[in-house]
Formats: C-alpha cells, structure tokens, sequence
C-alpha cells in the first residue's frame, strides 16, 4: 500500500501527526508513507523512521493557487498512490490528492471538501479532545472507531530518533561545555509574550541551575532572540558564562539535536515543547491563556504547570511587558521543585 499525507504546517503539529504514521505502519507493516508538507518539515520528517519520503510543499500557508496545486498533483500520478490522508481541515489541502487522483481520500469533513474528500469523516469534538485522538482515528476504517475511548491502548506517541554521535558533534560544533549537564529552555512562543513564561523567571530558574553545575541552552527562532537575551542579560557576569543563547543561531535539525542532548528542558507552550517530549527528555511545561486541554505534550516524562483553566484567547497579556498574570504566578520555585523530581526520577531509571 501506498499513502500520500498531506502534513501540517506548524511544527507541534507536525510532531503529533507522527502518532498517525506510527499507526498506520503498526497496522500496515509494508505500507510506503510519504509526507507532503513545508520544506522546513523535513528534519521531522527525516528522523521518523515511519516516513519514507518528505515531499516538499512548495506553496505557502495561505495560499491557493489552484493551478499549481493542480499541477503539484498530476506530478504525483506516477507514483501511483492507493491512499490519501488530509490532515489539514482547509480546502486547499485536499485539492492535491484530489487532482493526484489517489483512489481513497481521507480526511475530517472541514471547510467545503465535498468531492474532494471520498472519505469524510465527521468531527465530534467531545468524543475526539486530543488533535492526536483525531489524528490517529483517520487510520481506521470509517464508523470504527465512535470515540477516543475505542482506540486501542496505549496510543502509539511521537518518537524521534537521534543517536548519540550526533549530539557528541553538536554539542562540540557549539562549543558546549563537556563538563557541565545541558538544561534547555524554549522561552519563545508563536504568538508572542502572553504565551511566555517572563524572561525575569527563566532567569532565576537558569542562575539557580548554573549555580548548582548546569549549564543552560536556550532555543528558538530569530524570533526568540530578544527573549533569550533578555534572559542572559538578567543573569550575573559569571552566570553568564555557562548560559548561551543559541535562538536564531541554528537550524531546526541542529535544534532537534541539541534538544536531544540535554538532561531536561523547560519549555513555554511552543512547538518546541512537542520536539522535546517527543525526544523523551524530562519536560517541564509551562501554559497560561492556551491551554493542554487539546495539545499536550506526550510524554510520561512531561510535567504540566498550568494556574487557570479553560482556553482564553489572549495574543497580549494585560500585565508588564505584555505577559500574562497566570504565567507571572508560576513561581520559579514551583518550576526547580518539578524539574528536580524529574531529574531525580531519571537517576534512578
């Protein structure tokens, strides 16, 4: 068999779409899954030993272009697929298997897919509350699966692979201290500082880690630049010494493996935070207004701090600095008291 997927486009996402390749592979060993998705996808993609083939998308998130989806598709009739899965709800998104000609076309009913998709499924979301429950679901047959509660256990969880030569040559390639445990921190967020932990935070947790033998990395985007230099900044001359702020400063698979080498991470809602508990590194997340009601990280070793409940729609905190007051509340202390019992508990594994 054959499976075209149509991948997402955000990077926590795309870590939870791997539970649906993991599913498919478990039900269909010899199946050949190639993912379409954006080209920055690729270093995911590369290290889920699921996938076959990462297919760039070379279109952008918002747009349509029907006439180079069109063309995209009939590019993908020699390839001959049996079977199609659209994991974005959008119109767009299912155009390219629909012009691919793939026979069985899969995907959650969405935005005006009639035609486009000959297997629609329905969303209830009561009985599917996990985007990885709604995920994996898409691999089975249509009316098997009611809800959630019929997927059979345990759930087959994001695993990436990275192996211990490579972290060796990131860490040196960064010039990394070989003598100190990394702790990481994802201090950004997409959609800026009300889904932060305050810089002021990281920067007593990172000065409590460094001063106890640590040596602390922080990751992210350019976007995360100021973020992180705010955080070093906060920190004492010597303090500084042991804490690098590396946003903006490498690329995703450099990232992924330099994630893959610490001894923990400490991360704000962020796609990160899906890398790392995909990573199986002991996770300290952190959420105010978004909330892990949908999206958590999963992991066994992941640990959830969250003040309020509910999901709140907030792009701008009301408080200082435009963070939000429920992650203002989340005490360093509370965070060095999770992150210890954590690193306690992969001691003695």
């Amino acid at each position: 068999m054959k499976i075209l997927v149509i991948g997402p486009s955000w990077v926590g996402d795309m870590m939870m779409s791997q539970s649906l390749y993991r599913t498919l592979k478990a039900r269909y060993p010899q199946a050949i899954i190639d993912v379409m998705a954006p080209a920055w996808c690729r270093p995911l993609l590369s290290r889920m030993p699921e996938v076959n083939e990462a297919l760039a998308m070379p279109l952008g998130h918002g747009a349509l272009e029907i006439g180079e989806r069109r063309r995209l598709g009939h590019a993908l009739r020699e390839k001959r697929y049996d079977q199609a899965y659209v994991l974005p709800n959008s119109f767009k998104s299912a155009l390219v298997p629909f012009f691919a000609n793939i026979p069985q076309r899969t995907g959650w009913r969405g935005e005006m897919r009639y035609g486009l998709l000959n297997d629609a499924r329905v969303l209830d979301k009561q009985a599917w509350p996990l985007m990885v429950e709604r995920y994996i679901a898409l691999a089975y047959e249509k009316g098997r699966m009611q809800s959630a509660k019929d997927l059979p256990q345990p759930l087959l969880w994001p695993q990436l692979q990275v192996n211990d030569g490579e972290k060796v040559q990131a860490c040196e390639a960064f010039s990394l201290d070989a003598q100190r445990p990394i702790i990481g921190f994802c201090p950004g967020a997409e959609f800026g500082p009300a889904k932060r932990w305050p810089h002021y935070h990281y920067a007593t947790l990172a000065g409590k880690l460094i001063d106890d033998g640590y040596q602390v990395v922080l990751f992210g985007s350019a976007k995360d630049k100021d973020a992180g230099n705010d955080i070093v900044a906060a920190l004492t001359s010597q303090q500084q010494a042991y804490c690098r702020n590396l946003a903006g400063d490498t690329e995703l698979e450099q990232a992924v493996i330099l994630i893959a080498a610490c001894q923990a991470v400490v991360s704000n809602d962020s796609g990160l935070m899906h890398v790392a508990a995909a990573l199986n590194r002991p996770l300290v997340a952190l959420y105010g207004p978004s909330s892990p009601d949908f999206t958590p990280p999963l992991s066994h070793k992941a640990r959830v701090i969250r003040l309020i409940t509910g999901y709140h729609k907030v792009r701008k905190g009301d408080a200082a600095e435009g963070y939000h007051q429920s992650l203002i509340d989340i005490t360093p202390e509370r965070v060095i008291e999770e992150l210890t019992a954590l690193l306690r508990a992969e001691k003695e594994v």
